[in-house]
């Protein structure tokens, strides 16, 4: 089975379960992380395998906070702000992805 977390007015995850339904070997569950937040577990999880990268920089929201907002820790900016995720996180058979480049579609839709 495999998750894909994000948001779903992003594109690119638009596109990523759109291509995970088609090719992926078992079952696709998107998770909208504004709708489901994420558990403290998962953003540890997330924050093991992906460090400060998955906190995305260059978002409108991020550009929406103050410089002592984004200083703060990446886990408590997650959990104040949904949307600052780095999209798509996917987790399936293929390890646990971030983003929809060629090397997350390799892992996800070869396996």
């Amino acid at each position: 089975m495999i998750t894909l977390y994000g948001l779903k007015t992003c594109d690119t995850c638009r596109k990523a379960l759109k291509a995970l339904e088609a090719g992926a070997p078992g079952p696709v569950t998107f998770r909208d992380i504004r709708a489901e937040r994420l558990t403290a577990a998962e953003r540890a999880r997330f924050l093991g395998a992906f460090g400060e990268k998955l906190v995305n920089t260059r978002s409108t929201t991020w550009r929406g906070l103050d410089e002592a907002e984004r200083a703060g820790d990446p886990d408590a900016l997650l959990e104040a702000h949904p949307a600052l995720m780095k999209r798509p996180v996917i987790d399936g058979p293929g390890g646990l992805t971030l983003g929809w480049d060629k090397a997350a579609q390799a892992a996800h839709l070869s396996t």
